[in-house]
This record gives C-alpha cells, structure tokens and sequence, in this order.
C-alpha cells in the first residue's frame, strides 16, 4: 500500500505540480485582479444622465409605435444604446430584449459597428476617443454564460488612461463589459489561466468542466498520498541519524518534505472548495420551487399602465438620474429612478409622485412566495454570512446588495430563505440549504469569504499570500523533484 501511494504521488506530481504553481500564483494575482466584468454600480455610473425636461414618448406611446403588446416582465429606460435614450423591454413571453427609441417610437432592430461606436462613445464620455476593432462571438476576456444573449458582441477600444476594450451588445446596442489593458494583461497570470480557460472557446471546449473537475480530483488524490507518505516517513520521537526528523538529506526533498507537511491541509482545502466552485454533477443545484412572485406584483406590467411621461418623472425626481426602471407592488405600477450611486428613488408609475412601500402589506404578500409556512422575518441592518458585498473585481460580486433589508425563512423541504429590499418590494437574493452549503464549501474555503477576516485587510490578504506562498514552494520542489526524477528514467 505504502508503495501505491509513492508512485501515485510521484507520477502524479510530475503533471500536476506545474498545475499546482500555477494555481497557486494566479491566486494570488486574483486577490487584487478579478476577471473583467461590468458591475451594476459600473454600469450606473457610466450611463449619461436621463435628459430632464426633453419631450420623451411615454412607455405606453413608444410601445404602440413599435407595435410591442405585453405583459412584461422588465421595462427600461435609459441612455443605453447609440447614446440616446431608448426603452429595454423584455416581454413575459420571450428572452430576447427589444430595444425601442424613446424619441421617435422606432424600434431598432440591429446594432450595427456605428452604433456600437455611439455607445462606447456615450459611455466614455466626452474628449475619448473610440476605435471600431471587430465583431465576436467569445474571446479570452467574454468567457460567461451571462454574455449569451448579447452575442456576438462588437469590440470598440477607447484611447482613455486605462486603454479600455469594451464590449457592446449585436442584441441592444449597450455597453456589457469592460476591461482595461491592467486588467487584460494581469488576467492572462491570473483568472484566464487560474480557470484553465486556454481549454475555452476551442475544440476542447465542450471539454472543459470535465479537464477542471477531474484534475481537481487527481489533484487532491496526489496531495492525499503524498501527504499520507509524508507523515509516515516524519519521526515525531527520535530523529534520524542526520539530526533531521526529516529522511532526506538533500536540502530540495528536505523541504518538499516539510512543506508538504505543513500546506497539505490548505492545499487539499483548496483543491477541494475549487472543484466545488464548478458545481461538479450538479450537486448544489436546487430543487426548490420557483418563486410565486405574482403574489407581490399583483398584476404583470400592461402598457395601459405606462402612461406616466418620463418629463413628469424625472421632474419629480429632480437630479442626476441614469435609468428609469417600471416595476410591480402590491397592485401598483411603480418606477425606481436610480442615480449614478445610492438608492433609487420610488414613484407612483401613474402620479410620478413619491411613493413608499407598505412594508406590512409587503410581508403579507411574501408570505406567498412559496408552498410552505414563513416561520421566520428578521430585519438585517448589517450584512450576515450569506448576504454580503464584496469588492467590485471578486468572483462573486457585480449586483448591488442593498441594506437594510428583510430575511425570510421558510419551512420548506429546502430550508430556503428569501432577502426581500423594503424600500422597492423586490427579491434581491434567495438561498436554500444546497447553496448555503456552497457557500461554505465554495466560498469561504476557497475565497476565505470570512466578514471578520475580509473586513480586517490587510490581515487576510497577509494569510492568504503566506498559505500561498507556501503552496508554490512545495510545488515548484515537486516540479524540480519529479522531473529529474523523470529525466533519469528516460535516460536510463
């Protein structure tokens, strides 16, 4: 048995220790680089501000001249495509977004590399100026699911400080990611290759779960053996003969030895929580029903009920707002006007007046949000362990995470708890017991998304790079190891 596990830890090393390197030192580049994405706080604060007091169509005109029937399940306004104003609307029915101008009621239909360069050059801002590159389907920096319904998406890169590339929707004409040259250079260290993404977009790509999943595995067995032989072969009593409680006398083995010994825990953790990260075989995929949110909206949004002008609205709201959003409350047609930043603003969709949610009423309807009895409402003022933000370039960041807002558990068969935001009545976050256990295995294990931690850097940025630290040591003794140790065999 003791010999099984020499040659599994041996054979398997001299492949995965360049693995293990490299996992470990595009880590740590990922503690301060994420991979690009557009965040929703990005995003607000680089669309040009709503035109207040320009004559705009009502939703309710600017979907009849369009000849767009509903109900809809999303509804839009903002300065997002070509750099005017224009409607996003997803009907109920269908996934795709149609794109209407606000001003003449046209619908537009193709987003063409002139209005792609209209919408970088919105976004930029004015004094940029916007280079056309080409249309994509994916590229290194595009490799999300969250990206399909844009596709392809036109490149535009800006002459800015940061010499962004950003990527505009073929669907809607809006600006969905972006990414600095920093960002892209450091990515190829760090996120790109940490997610084996040289397998995307080729013809392994249909491959690529399976090669990160089973050199997770493969990985965790030789760090297992090789920790199981490690122990074995360290004298906790008497030392050898050497003085060492280490057997080996070179000083290369010697320290593989002991770094094995003392980053084994964290490299196994790590193996482990990463292959959690890809939801192998669907482990934490949900089986809870679907959220019953006709019991809050009361009613799906109908043109009839759009006929508020955005004039009158942003009239009312009397600042810097970047989007107009119609949503569904207890019965009411309601619209969120967002700043750059902050919270946004309730108004009655039919009085663009202030409004305010009742937020017993609103406690009353999410009793119905699922089959099952709600035995528990806190009020969170601070984030808990399953609610919280982290910085913009972390892997799970990107939505805003508004506080205070509402827990409710439900005695369901998945123990599910819902965060509902008080101020707009909407469902910002669910969890049930599968992806609570996620964030337990995936999470903190993996990112140490730990508050007390996380909230006192750079304490965790100083644990996470000496365990690091000390992971690349054993690997690169283990690559130097098992190379030589493979030269001589070919060469015997």
């Amino acid at each position: 048995m003791k010999r099984l596990l020499f040659l599994l830890h041996r054979w398997l090393g001299i492949v995965l220790c360049v693995f293990f390197a490299m996992w470990f030192c595009s880590g740590m580049v990922m503690m301060y680089v994420g991979y690009p994405k557009l965040t929703d706080a990005e995003r607000l604060q680089h669309l040009p501000p709503l035109p207040a007091g320009t004559p705009l169509l009502a939703p309710q005109e600017a979907l009849a001249r369009a000849s767009v029937s509903g109900p809809f399940s999303d509804l839009r306004l903002a300065v997002a495509s070509a750099g005017t104003p224009v409607y996003l609307v997803q009907p109920t029915a269908s996934k795709a977004t149609i794109v209407i101008d606000a001003r003449s009621g046209r619908r537009v239909m193709v987003t063409d590399a002139q209005r792609a360069i209209a919408s970088a050059t919105a976004y930029a801002g004015p004094g940029v100026a916007t280079h056309y590159l080409d249309m994509i389907d994916e590229d290194a920096f595009t490799h999300t699911r969250s990206l399909d319904r844009h596709r392809p998406l036109h490149r535009v890169q800006l002459d800015d400080d940061a010499h962004t590339l950003l990527y505009i929707s073929g669907r809607t004409g809006e600006v969905v990611r972006d990414a600095s040259r920093s960002e892209r250079l450091w990515n190829y260290a760090g996120a790109w290759i940490h997610w084996l993404y040289p397998f995307r977009g080729g013809m392994l790509d249909r491959y690529w779960a399976d090669i990160v999943n089973w050199s997770a595995i493969a990985g965790k067995v030789m760090v297992l053996a090789g920790a199981t032989v490690g122990i074995q072969r360290w004298r906790f009593t008497r030392p050898y003969r050497s003085g060492s409680r280490s057997p080996y006398p070179g000083a290369l083995m010697r320290w593989h030895h002991i770094g094995g010994l003392l980053f084994a825990v964290i490299a196994t953790t790590w193996i482990f929580s990463g292959l959690m990260s890809m939801n192998p075989w669907r482990v934490f995929t949900s089986s809870a029903s679907q959220l019953r949110m006709s019991v809050i909206e009361q009613g799906a949004l109908q043109p009839s009920a759009l006929d508020a002008a955005p004039e009158a609205l942003l009239s009312t709201a009397s600042g810097d707002v970047r989007e107009l959003r119609w949503i569904r409350v207890l019965g009411k047609t309601m619209v969120l006007a967002q700043p750059p930043a902050g919270k946004p603003l309730l108004l009655d969709g039919r009085s663009a007046q202030t409004a305010a949610i009742d937020v017993n009423a609103l406690l009353s309807a999410a009793r119905g949000l699922l089959p099952a009895p709600l035995v528990e409402v806190e009020t969170l003022n601070a984030y808990d362990f399953y609610y919280y933000s982290r910085d913009e370039h972390s892997m799970t960041s990107g939505s805003i995470k508004p506080l205070p807002v509402l827990r409710l558990a439900f005695n369901d068969a998945q123990a599910s708890w819902i965060y509902l935001d008080p101020h707009t009545g909407m469902v910002v976050s669910r969890c049930d017991r599968l992806q609570r256990w996620s964030r337990w295995l995936f999470s903190l294990l993996h990112s140490w998304d730990w508050l007390p931690l996380v909230e006192r850097r750079p304490l965790w940025d100083g644990v996470l790079i000496l365990f690091s630290l000390g992971g690349v040591v054993m690997s690169l003794t283990g690559i130097v190891i098992g190379w030589r140790r493979l030269g001589r065999k070919l060469g015997a």
